[in-house]
């Protein structure tokens, strides 16, 4: 593909709450076995996007141990690959990333490096299946400067945290809106743009010459009149985990069949990295309705409605429903768990009751199993 990709997965979302306190968003586990940060790879990869740089920023350990071989998303090759980014003290600057288009300048040698005449950006934080071609090939029929990736939401949908923007009738975009405090366009951006690579460079060195720094509001937004910018609509399944309602709904999302078999049974396949772990074992006396149980897992109890990660142990006449385990969880005999999100690692001593009332209850613990 005429392309390479950029993935921002540097920012921090303090509606993620606990969640984020050890890890990056896009680092969020998904699906029992996956994270979200191999949804838009897996999208590259399939797309046969050669060059991929992504840029790291907050908590990104385990993002970064995550990307540690590029083979799983078959980016293993002698030309191209998955390049890491995160910010550098340099004899030029030493300022993290202090937006968006700030984290693409302080890398402009990986653009100006690349002989690809396009770029696509997008936001590791979102679960979606995508065939970049067809937005390139829209883009270039368009003749366009950018294009923005967007869609249509259901009625009653919050949208102040998103940015909205409305189309003419050729798609052109003549109002766009960061975060509005009231929408007035039900359209919002899915956080993917396509642009050529030598005008992403200008922009990029204008914004810094003017210390402009985020790249919807100093670039989309600023040269929305100046610049050809259209819309590519999309209707497939889109999720931006924007809070910890929305990470617990995308998972709960893969509990439907036809959700799964989206991802998982139709082409083109998601790819994560594989950890060598036995299948699920489930013990005499275990009951397990409409779940997903995740490899290395040992269940005892009773489980409803549930998305259980990796290497995670139920114990005995536990009872857990519509609830998220993430991985490397102990549960302790006689427990009850609904509406809940278990953090990973956690011990969850016997005789234990967590209960969402309100919400989802995020559920941190400390872990009695290892010595630290």
């Amino acid at each position: 593909m005429r392309a390479i990709g950029i993935v921002l997965a540097g920012g921090n979302n303090h509606r993620m709450k606990e969640l984020v306190q050890k890890r990056a968003v896009a680092a969020m586990p998904i699906a029992g076995s996956y994270r979200s940060i191999d949804f838009v790879l897996s999208n590259m990869s399939n797309s046969h996007i050669q060059k991929v740089a992504v840029l790291t920023q907050y908590n990104a350990r385990s993002l970064n141990e995550h990307l540690g071989s590029s083979k799983w998303w078959d980016f293993g090759r002698k030309q191209g690959g998955i390049f890491v980014f995160t910010p550098a003290v340099t004899a030029d600057r030493n300022a993290w990333y202090r937006g968006t288009a700030d984290a693409i300048y302080q890398n402009l040698d990986f653009l100006k490096s690349s002989h690809e005449p396009y770029v696509i950006i997008a936001n590791g934080d979102c679960i979606y299946k995508m065939d970049y071609n067809k937005v390139l090939e829209y883009h270039i029929e368009k003749k366009a400067d950018i294009t923005v990736v967007c869609r249509d939401m259901e009625k009653g949908m919050a949208l102040e945290r998103y940015g909205t923007l409305r189309m003419n009738e050729e798609s052109r975009i003549e109002e766009f809106e960061e975060k509005p405090v009231v929408a007035q366009s039900s359209t919002i951006s899915c956080g993917i743009y396509i642009i050529r690579r030598r005008q992403l460079i200008e922009l990029l060195e204008k914004c810094a010459e003017e210390d402009r720094y985020d790249f919807v509001k100093d670039i989309l937004i600023r040269y929305r009149n100046l610049k050809r910018i259209y819309g590519y609509k999309i209707k497939d399944y889109w999720k931006n985990i924007a809070s910890a309602e929305d990470y617990f709904n995308a998972n709960m999302d893969f509990l439907k069949t036809d959700v799964r078999n989206y991802f998982f049974r139709e082409y083109p396949s998601i790819y994560s990295k594989v950890d060598d772990l036995p299948p699920a074992k489930y013990n005499p006396g275990s009951n397990v309705r409409n779940s997903l149980i995740s490899s290395g897992c040992i269940i005892n109890g009773t489980i409803e409605n549930c998305v259980v990660f990796k290497s995670a142990f139920v114990g005995s006449h536990c009872t857990i429903k519509n609830s998220i385990i993430l991985n490397d969880v102990y549960i302790g005999d006689n427990t009850y768990i609904e509406n809940c999100i278990i953090e990973s690692r956690d011990t969850i001593p016997a005789n234990s009751c967590y209960k969402g009332e309100d919400g989802i209850k995020i559920v941190i613990e400390k872990n009695m199993r290892y010595k630290f």
